[in-house]
């Protein structure tokens, strides 16, 4: 995320002008009669064979019309659009994130879609409720159109599991509080296991030699300010807020108890030998192959990598709800990507065209059938659900936690790149244990400001 962090600080100095001057003001009709390439940008190359299909389809229905698609990973994607940018050959079309694109929006960088909205004739009421509204700016227009959605739910190696005299039903009523973890830390001890074969939970556990940690840490993707995978699921159903309000939100809670209380216990867990160290989570190994190297008997994780946890050979993977907190109640993020129009595009009328074809049945449906995420159209979204089934994933959970209200929108705020590098560097000074969970208190103070001089 330091890549990210860097790349967007860049991208919101960038002179508007340079921006903006071919824009040619993105067009009313969006794309009527649109001609010409464009290029399209995503990140998750899973996906890339879907969209693929969507643009060759595309480009049969609008004779005259060309659209490239290029991948480039997470980590590297908004250094590498940045540099587009300033060397003047930036794609048309983006993949999105809604913890980026406000700073894009007020910066005059992004296209507003309002008018593709009319044009294609979409009712947000057909779409995961909440998702849409992810993507409206804080001057009232729309800046990208929904492509799908997410949540976190808990993976776990089934035969650790069994292992450890635990079935996936032991997973589904687990309770977490940061005193003691709770139920939820009970499991993670006991599915740990030492380099003797001896459980965390029993005497003589040995926290410095761990053949098998209870619980994967992802490392980076904004793990201070964010924490989606990480540790949001545990502040959350302690009633923590990530602000006073969401969307644009300028009062955020990161000196609460809550937040402070769920980073000291989550780092607890390192002590202890349930949970890698942060330098060994970030030592090039991510969560997915420590998984399925064998290393982590759960994980907690989002549906877009689902699929990923149940493609390692001799591992049999399972999906398990989210442990209760100490309001009682399990809460993970909802969260949902869009595709957005850079305004230094050439081509705004087949841009525009474009984002609103991704965001129809037509080719929402294909997506739905690559099982790989859960498209933001409604139909579509249940038609993903049974290709997941048919490819033996049953990701009944994530659609369970949806329904049950048992998830917060991601949150959307100004200033969201600088208050992921004030938060970043203080959580992992905490979970290295350069500092204490205290000193968040520090970066908080730090976050404040940054609002206070709006």
């Amino acid at each position: 995320m330091k890549k990210t962090t860097r790349a967007l600080a860049l991208l919101a100095a960038m002179p508007l002008l340079a921006l903006t001057a071919c824009s040619g003001g993105g067009g009313s009709d969006a794309g009527a009669d649109a001609k010409g390439s464009i290029t399209y940008w995503l990140w998750d190359s899973n996906q890339q064979t879907a969209y693929q299909q969507c643009a060759t389809d595309f480009e049969a229905a609008n004779p005259g019309t060309s659209i490239k698609i290029e991948q480039y990973g997470y980590d590297d994607y908004f250094q590498t659009l940045t540099t587009s940018l300033v060397g003047g050959n930036a794609p048309d079309v983006i993949t999105n994130h809604p913890s980026f694109f406000p700073q894009l929006a007020s910066t005059g960088q992004l296209l507003a879609l309002d008018d593709v909205v009319e044009s294609e004739g979409i009712d947000f009421d057909d779409y995961q409720a909440g998702i849409p509204e992810l993507w409206v700016g804080e001057d009232g227009d729309r800046y990208g159109m929904p492509k799908d959605w997410d949540t976190v739910a808990t993976i776990y190696n089934e035969a650790y599991l069994t292992e450890g005299g635990l079935t996936p039903k032991s997973l589904a009523n687990l309770d977490w509080n940061p005193e003691d973890g709770g139920t939820w830390e009970d499991t993670i001890a006991h599915l740990s296991i030492d380099k003797n074969g001896v459980r965390g939970d029993e005497a003589g556990y040995d926290p410095d030699n761990v053949e098998v940690y209870g619980l994967g840490l992802k490392s980076k993707s904004g793990i201070g300010a964010f924490g989606q995978t990480q540790w949001s699921m545990y502040a959350l159903s302690a009633g923590w807020e990530y602000s006073d309000k969401n969307p644009f939100g300028t009062d955020f809670n990161y000196a609460a108890d809550e937040y402070i209380d769920t980073i000291a216990w989550w780092r607890s867990l390192i002590e202890k030998g349930y949970m890698p160290s942060y330098q060994a989570a970030s030592s090039g190994v991510g969560i997915k192959d420590a998984f399925g190297a064998g290393s982590y008997a759960l994980v907690t994780d989002g549906s877009w990598n689902a699929r990923s946890y149940y493609g390692f050979e001799g591992i049999d993977a399972g999906i398990a709800p989210l442990p209760t907190g100490p309001t009682g109640e399990r809460v993970g993020v909802l969260n949902g990507l869009a595709d957005s129009v850079l305004a230094s595009t050439k081509n705004p009328e087949l841009s525009k065209k474009w984002v609103g074809y991704m965001s129809t049945e037509a080719c929402q449906d294909v997506v739905a059938a690559a099982a790989v995420v859960f498209p933001a159209l409604n139909s579509s979204s249940e038609k993903a659900r049974e290709a997941f089934s048919a490819a033996g994933i049953d990701v009944s959970v994530y659609f369970d936690a949806v329904a049950a209200g048992s998830t917060e929108l991601a949150p959307i705020a100004n200033h969201w790149v600088d208050v992921l590098a004030i938060m970043e560097p203080a959580v992992e000074q905490v979970l290295i244990f350069e500092a204490e969970p205290e000193t968040l208190k520090e970066a908080a103070a730090e976050v404040d400001r940054l609002f206070a001089i709006d």
